[in-house]
């Protein structure tokens, strides 16, 4: 959100404010919604990305996802406003002159359809630059998993429902990191009293 808000505030052309909003939405979308990257990336208005009842909602059918299965989440309506101001304002900006397209994403160097990997490229180019460190998308995934195991242990297989696994054990071999964070924190704790004595 910050991404958005300083590109409001501070972008020194129309262009430079259209990218960072845009930037911002996708980290913002990903990390509350981490679909798999191929999904998100092919977004489209009104068909996969869609407004019900006031409410952004991401609606993947069974025929695009990897497990076969529809994928419905709801967008947390304190994201609105960014989404508003990205396709009233920014993504305009992003399309130029360019045909219509009802993809969501954007490409600010093209002005058509963001591909997978360069959508890819980007995010881990952004969370480089934001944060410090290469978070590519699948990575927001992961992170989903682990942090769904640590804070929401009372509820079973929420990590697998996320990611839209129908094999919980998927997602704990491949996603979940929460049991080596856990560990690590453990043994932390385990030194901290012995070298304490």
């Amino acid at each position: 959100m910050t991404l958005v808000e300083e590109s409001e505030r501070f972008a020194c052309n129309d262009l430079a404010r259209a990218r960072g909003v845009r930037n911002g939405l996708m980290i913002a979308l990903l990390a509350l919604c981490p679909i798999r990257p191929k999904n998100f990336a092919a977004l489209e208005i009104g068909k996969t990305f869609k407004n019900i009842h006031g409410r952004w909602w991401i609606a993947l059918p069974g025929e695009i996802t990897k497990s076969g299965r529809p994928d419905e989440r709801c967008v947390p309506p304190w994201l609105n406003r960014c989404i508003d101001i990205y396709l009233d304002q920014s993504r305009p900006v992003l399309l130029g002159s360019e045909l219509h397209t009802n993809a969501l994403w954007i490409s600010s160097t093209t002005g058509r359809a963001m591909r997978t990997k360069n959508m890819g490229t980007l995010i881990s180019k952004i969370t480089l630059e934001t944060l410090g460190i290469d978070v590519s998308p699948h990575l927001f995934r992961t992170a989903a998993a682990s942090t769904a195991a640590m804070y929401g242990g009372n509820t079973p297989h929420l990590a697998s429902a996320l990611l839209n696994h129908t094999d919980p054990r998927v997602t704990e071999e491949h996603y979940n990191r929460a049991s080596a964070l856990t560990a690590a924190a453990a043994y932390a704790d385990i030194i901290s009293e012995f070298c304490a004595r």
